[in-house]
């Protein structure tokens, strides 16, 4: 669900909740809530990417090298990043992604706390077009020479440039 009407959890600094609010309420207030991240692999090794759709809440057509997206009410960050992953690759079945760490994301009114994961996608995937307007998957290096030339969601960028030794 992408309604502004979906219910989320509030949480506090120590990523505990503290209460419940709709997802638009929650946006415009600035209030602190939960999000999940999970960079994808194919067999070969390579990173999905793609470029969010322009009606998108939160940075619209913006690239981003994570699938992803807010964890409902009541739902653990291991169940939303499952859910999250299968429905934007549009794909079912997928293995349980694995944690990797936890951070506060932060820029200006934006915080949210950002559990970031990895999966491997050895099946054909067919992203959710009201998610996905691009995608494709990428090498390290070709990542790595678009991060200079495309404009990327600044919560991708910020859990990419945490992720331990990028590869």
């Amino acid at each position: 669900m992408m309604s502004a009407d979906e219910i989320l959890d509030v949480v506090d600094e120590d990523d505990l909740v503290v209460g419940r609010a709709r997802r638009g309420d929650v946006y415009a207030g600035g209030l602190l809530h939960r999000c999940v991240f999970v960079r994808v692999r194919d067999a070969a090794g390579r990173v999905f990417v793609h470029r969010r759709t322009a009606g998108k809440l939160v940075f619209p057509s913006l690239h981003d090298m994570f699938v992803g997206g807010v964890v409902g009410a009541g739902e653990s960050y291991d169940d939303a990043a499952l859910r999250e992953a299968e429905e934007e690759l549009g794909v079912s079945g997928l293995e349980r992604p694995s944690f990797l760490f936890k951070f506060l994301f932060e820029e200006g009114e934006r915080r949210w706390w950002s559990a970031v994961y990895e999966v491997r996608c050895d099946m054909p995937v067919s992203p959710q077009v009201e998610e996905v307007a691009w995608w494709g998957f990428l090498s390290e290096e070709e990542l790595s020479r678009r991060l200079g030339e495309w404009e990327w969601v600044p919560d991708g960028l910020a859990a990419y440039e945490r992720l331990p030794a990028r590869g």
